[in-house]
């Protein structure tokens, strides 16, 4: 399976500490092994996985890609995000 980073999920990794990169990036491997597992809410597209305990993961994965869109340092970025499309 193909791994894909967005714009948006680069320029979020860049602005991480390399201890949280390594998490990211350790959660990726781990996610393209695995099928989806948590669903978005309010009929967003998106999956989403704890990295750590405020840190979040939002991919779309399908039989040929993984696609990661955003990544989120803190629980209040991510909930911020998610309030954007409702």
């Amino acid at each position: 399976m193909e791994t894909d980073w967005s714009d948006e999920a680069k320029k979020d990794m860049k602005a991480f500490e390399r201890k949280l990169q390594g998490f990211f990036l350790s959660h990726t491997e781990k996610l393209v092994r695995m099928p989806p597992r948590r669903h978005l809410k309010h009929g967003l597209p998106w999956n989403v996985e704890d990295v750590t305990k405020q840190a979040r993961l939002v991919y779309l994965a399908d039989e040929d890609t993984f696609r990661v869109i955003r990544c989120f340092a803190t629980h209040k970025e991510y909930e911020r995000w998610c309030q954007s499309y409702r």
